[in-house]
Protein backbone atom coordinates (compact mmCIF):
# COMPACT_ATOMS: atom_id res chain seq x y z
CA UNK A 1 0.00 0.00 0.00
CA UNK A 2 1.94 3.43 -1.32
CA UNK A 3 5.31 1.81 -0.11
CA UNK A 4 7.24 4.76 -0.40
CA UNK A 5 10.31 3.43 1.56
CA UNK A 6 10.40 0.29 -0.23
CA UNK A 7 12.84 0.87 -2.74
CA UNK A 8 15.02 2.58 -0.30
CA UNK A 9 18.67 0.92 0.80
CA UNK A 10 19.27 1.25 4.38
CA UNK A 11 22.15 2.69 4.99
CA UNK A 12 25.36 1.19 7.17
CA UNK A 13 24.16 -2.02 6.99
CA UNK A 14 26.30 -3.78 4.55
CA UNK A 15 28.77 -6.59 5.21
CA UNK A 16 31.02 -5.56 7.14
CA UNK A 17 28.99 -3.83 10.12
CA UNK A 18 28.03 -5.77 12.91
CA UNK A 19 24.29 -5.56 12.24
CA UNK A 20 23.01 -6.35 8.65
CA UNK A 21 20.54 -3.95 8.07
CA UNK A 22 19.58 -4.92 4.74
CA UNK A 23 19.14 -8.81 5.99
CA UNK A 24 16.57 -7.34 8.89
CA UNK A 25 15.10 -5.53 6.09
CA UNK A 26 14.47 -8.86 4.00
CA UNK A 27 13.61 -11.26 6.64
CA UNK A 28 10.99 -8.56 7.70
CA UNK A 29 9.77 -8.40 4.44
CA UNK A 30 10.07 -12.46 4.36
CA UNK A 31 8.33 -13.29 8.00
CA UNK A 32 5.40 -10.48 7.88
CA UNK A 33 2.33 -11.78 8.20
CA UNK A 34 -0.41 -10.71 5.13
CA UNK A 35 -2.27 -8.01 5.19
CA UNK A 36 -6.38 -7.83 4.35
CA UNK A 37 -7.23 -9.18 0.93
CA UNK A 38 -7.74 -5.54 -0.64
CA UNK A 39 -8.33 -4.81 -4.46
CA UNK A 40 -6.47 -2.23 -6.29
CA UNK A 41 -9.36 0.15 -5.98
CA UNK A 42 -9.63 -0.52 -2.30
CA UNK A 43 -6.23 -0.04 -1.74
CA UNK A 44 -6.05 3.41 -3.73
CA UNK A 45 -8.97 4.98 -1.66
CA UNK A 46 -7.90 3.42 1.76
CA UNK A 47 -4.45 5.56 1.14
CA UNK A 48 -6.10 8.42 -0.22
CA UNK A 49 -8.68 8.33 3.15
CA UNK A 50 -5.57 8.23 5.35
CA UNK A 51 -3.64 11.07 3.87
CA UNK A 52 -6.54 13.41 3.92
CA UNK A 53 -7.09 12.54 7.83
CA UNK A 54 -3.39 13.05 8.26
CA UNK A 55 -4.31 16.50 6.70
CA UNK A 56 -7.24 17.50 8.44
CA UNK A 57 -6.01 15.99 12.58
CA UNK A 58 -3.38 19.00 12.56
CA UNK A 59 -5.65 22.02 12.94
CA UNK A 60 -7.20 19.78 16.12
CA UNK A 61 -4.47 19.01 17.55
CA UNK A 62 -3.36 22.81 17.33
CA UNK A 63 -6.71 23.42 19.00
CA UNK A 64 -6.21 20.89 21.75
CA UNK A 65 -2.56 21.52 22.61
CA UNK A 66 -1.99 25.51 21.54
CA UNK A 67 1.63 24.51 20.50
CA UNK A 68 2.31 27.24 17.56
CA UNK A 69 4.29 24.07 15.82
CA UNK A 70 1.08 22.80 14.48
CA UNK A 71 0.94 25.74 12.43
CA UNK A 72 2.66 24.62 9.32
CA UNK A 73 4.65 21.23 9.52
CA UNK A 74 6.44 21.28 6.62
CA UNK A 75 9.80 19.75 8.20
CA UNK A 76 8.37 16.39 7.99
CA UNK A 77 6.66 13.87 5.70
CA UNK A 78 3.69 11.67 5.77
CA UNK A 79 4.02 8.11 4.16
CA UNK A 80 1.33 5.59 4.11
CA UNK A 81 3.26 2.41 4.01
CA UNK A 82 2.89 -1.37 3.95
CA UNK A 83 4.38 -3.76 6.52
CA UNK A 84 6.94 -4.57 5.28
CA UNK A 85 8.01 -0.39 4.28
CA UNK A 86 7.45 0.22 7.85
CA UNK A 87 9.74 -2.46 9.04
CA UNK A 88 12.37 -1.20 6.53
CA UNK A 89 12.05 2.18 7.71
CA UNK A 90 12.67 1.01 11.45
CA UNK A 91 15.97 -0.47 10.11
CA UNK A 92 17.01 2.57 8.35
CA UNK A 93 16.30 4.33 11.81
CA UNK A 94 18.09 1.48 13.91
CA UNK A 95 21.22 2.19 11.43
CA UNK A 96 20.94 6.04 12.52
CA UNK A 97 20.57 5.30 16.26
CA UNK A 98 23.39 2.37 16.47
CA UNK A 99 25.71 4.03 13.98
CA UNK A 100 28.52 5.37 16.80
CA UNK A 101 27.77 2.70 19.60
CA UNK A 102 28.56 -0.11 16.82
CA UNK A 103 31.56 2.20 15.67
CA UNK A 104 32.59 2.31 19.73
CA UNK A 105 32.30 -1.47 19.91
CA UNK A 106 34.29 -2.09 16.23
CA UNK A 107 36.96 -0.06 17.23
CA UNK A 108 37.33 -1.87 20.98
CA UNK A 109 37.15 -5.53 19.55
CA UNK A 110 38.80 -4.72 15.60
CA UNK A 111 42.26 -6.71 17.46
CA UNK A 112 39.60 -10.13 17.96
CA UNK A 113 36.90 -10.09 14.89
CA UNK A 114 38.22 -11.22 11.49
CA UNK A 115 36.20 -9.66 8.49
CA UNK A 116 34.34 -13.43 7.93
CA UNK A 117 33.62 -13.21 12.18
CA UNK A 118 31.93 -9.83 11.55
CA UNK A 119 29.74 -10.50 8.11
CA UNK A 120 28.62 -14.10 9.89
CA UNK A 121 27.83 -11.79 13.04
CA UNK A 122 26.15 -9.23 11.40
CA UNK A 123 23.64 -11.71 9.17
CA UNK A 124 22.90 -13.35 12.21
CA UNK A 125 21.90 -10.40 14.52
CA UNK A 126 20.65 -9.09 11.11
CA UNK A 127 18.13 -12.14 11.01
CA UNK A 128 17.23 -11.45 14.51
CA UNK A 129 16.29 -8.15 14.06
CA UNK A 130 14.09 -8.56 10.97
CA UNK A 131 12.41 -11.05 13.20
CA UNK A 132 11.56 -8.83 15.83
CA UNK A 133 10.43 -6.02 12.94
CA UNK A 134 8.05 -8.82 11.14
CA UNK A 135 6.31 -9.49 14.90
CA UNK A 136 6.17 -5.64 15.42
CA UNK A 137 4.77 -5.10 11.72
CA UNK A 138 1.66 -6.26 11.58
CA UNK A 139 0.63 -4.61 15.07
CA UNK A 140 1.98 -0.47 14.85
CA UNK A 141 -0.80 1.15 13.30
CA UNK A 142 1.27 4.39 12.82
CA UNK A 143 4.65 6.02 14.04
CA UNK A 144 6.87 9.21 13.93
CA UNK A 145 10.25 8.59 13.46
CA UNK A 146 12.37 11.49 14.11
CA UNK A 147 15.86 10.15 13.54
CA UNK A 148 15.06 9.50 9.65
CA UNK A 149 16.48 12.89 8.61
CA UNK A 150 19.58 12.57 10.28
CA UNK A 151 20.42 9.43 7.77
CA UNK A 152 23.47 10.62 5.68
CA UNK A 153 22.29 8.36 2.79
CA UNK A 154 20.98 11.06 -0.04
CA UNK A 155 18.94 8.35 -1.32
CA UNK A 156 17.17 7.93 1.85
CA UNK A 157 13.48 8.33 2.12
CA UNK A 158 14.05 11.08 5.19
CA UNK A 159 16.28 13.56 2.70
CA UNK A 160 14.81 16.69 2.23
CA UNK A 161 12.47 16.83 5.62
CA UNK A 162 14.81 17.51 8.34
CA UNK A 163 12.04 16.88 10.91
CA UNK A 164 11.66 13.27 9.66
CA UNK A 165 8.82 11.44 8.91
CA UNK A 166 5.31 10.10 10.39
CA UNK A 167 4.56 6.35 8.58
CA UNK A 168 0.86 5.17 8.47
CA UNK A 169 0.36 1.39 8.33
CA UNK A 170 -2.57 1.02 6.22
CA UNK A 171 -2.92 -2.67 5.89
CA UNK A 172 -3.10 -2.51 9.98
CA UNK A 173 -5.09 0.16 10.36
CA UNK A 174 -7.09 -1.67 7.61
CA UNK A 175 -7.63 -4.46 9.23
CA UNK A 176 -8.45 -3.30 13.00
CA UNK A 177 -10.80 -1.03 11.96
CA UNK A 178 -12.77 -4.58 10.40
CA UNK A 179 -12.37 -5.89 13.48
CA UNK A 180 -13.69 -3.34 15.70
CA UNK A 181 -16.56 -3.19 12.93
CA UNK A 182 -16.22 0.90 13.52
CA UNK A 183 -16.56 4.04 10.97
CA UNK A 184 -13.22 3.94 9.11
CA UNK A 185 -12.74 7.49 8.43
CA UNK A 186 -13.90 8.01 11.95
CA UNK A 187 -11.30 5.60 13.14
CA UNK A 188 -8.28 6.65 10.67
CA UNK A 189 -9.05 10.54 11.73
CA UNK A 190 -8.41 9.01 15.49
CA UNK A 191 -5.37 7.27 14.91
CA UNK A 192 -3.60 10.35 13.23
CA UNK A 193 -4.55 12.70 16.06
CA UNK A 194 -2.37 10.48 17.88
CA UNK A 195 0.61 10.68 15.39
CA UNK A 196 0.36 14.00 14.32
CA UNK A 197 0.77 14.94 17.82
CA UNK A 198 4.01 13.14 18.32
CA UNK A 199 4.74 14.96 15.01
CA UNK A 200 3.76 18.13 16.59
CA UNK A 201 5.94 17.33 19.83
CA UNK A 202 9.17 17.23 18.11
CA UNK A 203 8.38 20.47 15.54
CA UNK A 204 7.36 22.20 19.34
CA UNK A 205 10.69 20.95 20.83
CA UNK A 206 13.20 20.58 18.01
CA UNK A 207 15.84 20.55 20.25
CA UNK A 208 14.24 17.08 21.73
CA UNK A 209 15.05 15.22 18.73
CA UNK A 210 19.30 15.17 19.21
CA UNK A 211 18.65 14.95 23.07
CA UNK A 212 17.06 11.84 23.13
CA UNK A 213 19.53 10.91 20.07
CA UNK A 214 22.81 10.93 22.77
CA UNK A 215 20.83 9.62 25.60
CA UNK A 216 19.89 6.63 23.31
CA UNK A 217 23.95 6.72 22.12
CA UNK A 218 24.57 6.85 25.61
CA UNK A 219 22.52 3.97 26.88
CA UNK A 220 23.32 1.90 23.73
CA UNK A 221 27.29 2.57 24.33
CA UNK A 222 26.79 1.44 27.98
CA UNK A 223 25.41 -1.95 26.79
CA UNK A 224 27.79 -2.53 24.36
CA UNK A 225 30.69 -1.70 26.67
CA UNK A 226 28.87 -4.93 28.44
CA UNK A 227 29.09 -6.94 25.82
CA UNK A 228 31.20 -9.67 26.90
CA UNK A 229 28.64 -10.57 29.79
CA UNK A 230 25.35 -9.87 27.52
CA UNK A 231 24.52 -13.37 26.43
CA UNK A 232 24.61 -14.47 29.95
CA UNK A 233 22.57 -11.16 31.39
CA UNK A 234 20.23 -12.09 28.17
CA UNK A 235 20.19 -16.25 29.13
CA UNK A 236 19.44 -15.27 32.54
CA UNK A 237 16.30 -12.80 32.06
CA UNK A 238 15.27 -15.34 29.58
CA UNK A 239 15.10 -17.93 32.36
CA UNK A 240 13.62 -15.39 34.66
CA UNK A 241 10.65 -14.71 31.80
CA UNK A 242 10.15 -18.12 31.87
CA UNK A 243 9.53 -18.68 35.44
CA UNK A 244 7.25 -15.81 35.77
CA UNK A 245 5.02 -16.38 32.44
CA UNK A 246 4.39 -19.39 31.68
CA UNK A 247 2.06 -19.31 28.22
CA UNK A 248 -1.50 -19.03 28.84
CA UNK A 249 -1.28 -18.87 33.00
CA UNK A 250 0.55 -15.81 34.34
CA UNK A 251 -0.30 -14.16 31.16
CA UNK A 252 -3.63 -14.01 31.37
CA UNK A 253 -4.21 -11.01 34.13
CA UNK A 254 -5.47 -7.40 33.79
CA UNK A 255 -1.48 -6.54 34.03
CA UNK A 256 -0.31 -9.55 31.77
CA UNK A 257 3.51 -9.60 31.54
CA UNK A 258 4.22 -6.35 33.96
CA UNK A 259 6.49 -7.78 37.10
CA UNK A 260 4.48 -5.06 38.98
CA UNK A 261 5.77 -3.21 42.06
CA UNK A 262 8.31 -0.76 42.66
CA UNK A 263 11.11 -0.25 40.78
CA UNK A 264 14.94 0.51 40.76
CA UNK A 265 14.30 4.22 40.38
CA UNK A 266 11.87 6.69 42.21
CA UNK A 267 9.16 4.19 42.90
CA UNK A 268 8.73 3.53 39.24
CA UNK A 269 6.72 0.41 38.44
CA UNK A 270 9.20 -2.54 36.56
CA UNK A 271 9.32 -2.09 32.96
CA UNK A 272 9.00 -5.86 32.22
CA UNK A 273 10.55 -7.92 29.15
CA UNK A 274 14.13 -8.69 29.23
CA UNK A 275 15.07 -4.99 30.12
CA UNK A 276 14.46 -5.24 33.83
CA UNK A 277 17.57 -7.76 33.55
CA UNK A 278 19.98 -5.80 31.49
CA UNK A 279 21.07 -2.72 32.99
CA UNK A 280 24.14 -1.85 35.53
CA UNK A 281 23.22 1.62 37.66
CA UNK A 282 24.30 3.42 34.68
CA UNK A 283 22.49 1.60 32.28
CA UNK A 284 19.14 1.85 34.72
CA UNK A 285 19.83 5.45 35.23
CA UNK A 286 20.09 6.03 31.11
CA UNK A 287 16.96 4.33 31.11
CA UNK A 288 15.06 5.76 33.39
CA UNK A 289 15.83 9.15 31.31
CA UNK A 290 14.37 7.86 27.93
CA UNK A 291 11.44 6.09 29.92
CA UNK A 292 10.28 9.26 31.42
CA UNK A 293 10.59 10.97 27.79
CA UNK A 294 8.55 8.19 26.19
CA UNK A 295 6.07 8.10 28.71
CA UNK A 296 5.42 12.15 28.58
CA UNK A 297 5.22 11.71 24.29
CA UNK A 298 2.84 9.13 24.41
CA UNK A 299 0.90 10.21 27.26
CA UNK A 300 0.75 13.64 25.70
CA UNK A 301 -0.36 12.33 22.73
CA UNK A 302 -3.28 10.13 24.38
CA UNK A 303 -4.74 13.10 26.29
CA UNK A 304 -5.04 14.56 22.71
CA UNK A 305 -6.59 11.73 21.26
CA UNK A 306 -9.21 11.55 24.50
CA UNK A 307 -9.78 15.60 24.24
CA UNK A 308 -12.04 14.79 21.02
CA UNK A 309 -15.44 14.13 21.09
CA UNK A 310 -18.35 13.37 18.73
CA UNK A 311 -18.29 17.20 17.05
CA UNK A 312 -14.68 15.74 15.71
CA UNK A 313 -14.72 11.97 15.43
CA UNK A 314 -18.64 11.36 15.45
CA UNK A 315 -18.33 7.50 17.14
CA UNK A 316 -15.58 8.13 18.72
CA UNK A 317 -17.15 6.70 22.02
CA UNK A 318 -17.72 3.65 20.38
CA UNK A 319 -14.18 3.71 18.63
CA UNK A 320 -12.47 4.33 22.50
CA UNK A 321 -14.52 1.06 24.09
CA UNK A 322 -14.05 -1.21 21.35
CA UNK A 323 -10.49 -0.65 21.15
CA UNK A 324 -10.03 -0.74 24.29
CA UNK A 325 -11.57 -3.65 25.01
CA UNK A 326 -9.20 -5.26 22.36
CA UNK A 327 -6.01 -6.22 24.26
CA UNK A 328 -8.19 -8.66 26.21
CA UNK A 329 -8.41 -11.35 23.00
CA UNK A 330 -4.56 -11.81 22.60
CA UNK A 331 -3.50 -15.55 22.74
CA UNK A 332 -1.61 -16.93 24.89
CA UNK A 333 1.48 -16.73 22.43
CA UNK A 334 1.08 -13.38 21.80
CA UNK A 335 0.98 -12.52 25.02
CA UNK A 336 4.75 -14.09 25.34
CA UNK A 337 6.16 -12.75 22.99
CA UNK A 338 4.93 -9.39 24.02
CA UNK A 339 6.31 -10.19 27.56
CA UNK A 340 9.66 -11.02 26.57
CA UNK A 341 9.95 -7.79 23.87
CA UNK A 342 8.55 -5.81 26.84
CA UNK A 343 5.86 -3.97 24.90
CA UNK A 344 3.08 -4.58 27.47
CA UNK A 345 5.04 -2.31 29.33
CA UNK A 346 5.07 0.22 26.72
CA UNK A 347 1.27 0.22 27.40
CA UNK A 348 2.11 1.18 30.65
CA UNK A 349 3.49 3.96 29.23
CA UNK A 350 0.71 5.70 27.94
CA UNK A 351 -1.02 5.37 31.12
CA UNK A 352 0.99 6.91 33.01
CA UNK A 353 2.27 9.71 30.62
CA UNK A 354 -1.23 10.28 30.40
CA UNK A 355 -1.63 10.52 34.37
CA UNK A 356 0.85 12.89 34.39
CA UNK A 357 -0.26 15.12 31.79
CA UNK A 358 -3.64 15.57 33.08
CA UNK A 359 -2.37 15.96 36.73
CA UNK A 360 -0.05 19.01 35.45
CA UNK A 361 -3.00 20.55 33.05
CA UNK A 362 -5.54 20.59 35.14
CA UNK A 363 -3.37 22.47 38.29
CA UNK A 364 -1.78 24.79 36.14
CA UNK A 365 -3.44 24.34 32.44
CA UNK A 366 -2.17 23.49 29.27
CA UNK A 367 0.18 26.55 28.54
CA UNK A 368 1.95 25.92 31.86
CA UNK A 369 2.39 22.54 30.75
CA UNK A 370 3.65 23.87 27.57
CA UNK A 371 6.50 24.65 29.45
CA UNK A 372 7.71 21.25 29.35
CA UNK A 373 8.72 21.43 25.45
CA UNK A 374 11.10 25.02 25.84
CA UNK A 375 14.18 22.92 27.50
CA UNK A 376 15.51 19.55 27.94
CA UNK A 377 16.05 20.93 31.70
CA UNK A 378 12.04 20.94 31.58
CA UNK A 379 11.60 17.09 30.76
CA UNK A 380 9.91 15.22 33.59
CA UNK A 381 11.74 12.65 35.42
CA UNK A 382 10.77 9.08 36.27
CA UNK A 383 10.04 10.05 39.54
CA UNK A 384 8.03 12.92 38.23
CA UNK A 385 5.68 11.12 35.64
CA UNK A 386 4.65 9.12 38.78
CA UNK A 387 4.61 12.65 41.23
CA UNK A 388 3.20 15.31 38.80
CA UNK A 389 3.34 17.84 42.00
CA UNK A 390 7.17 17.73 42.13
CA UNK A 391 7.10 18.64 38.18
CA UNK A 392 4.47 21.53 39.02
CA UNK A 393 6.77 22.33 42.21
CA UNK A 394 10.32 22.46 40.41
CA UNK A 395 8.78 24.32 37.36
CA UNK A 396 7.75 26.75 39.38
CA UNK A 397 4.04 27.56 38.62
Amino acid sequence: MDAHTSDQDAPGGGHGSLINFDIAASTAARLAPAGPVLSGHEIGAAVANLRTMADRSVPYVHDITGLEAARDLRDSQVLIVDRASWAKANTQSFSVLMRAPMEKLAKKQAASLKPGSVAVGGAVTGAQLGSVLAFLSSKVLGQYDPFAALDLDPNSAGSGFPGGRLLLVAPNIVTVERELNVDPSDFRLWVCLHEQTHRVQFAAAPWLRHHMLTKIDQLSSLLMGNAENLTERLASAARSLTGKTSPGKALTGPDAGLSGGAGPHDGAPSRGGILDLLQDPAEKAALSHLTAIMSLLEGHANVVMDAVDASIVPTVRTIRQRFNARGKDRGAVEKFIRNLLGLDAKMRQYSDGARFVRAVVAKVGMEGFNRVWTSEDHLPTEQEIHQPELWVDRMGL
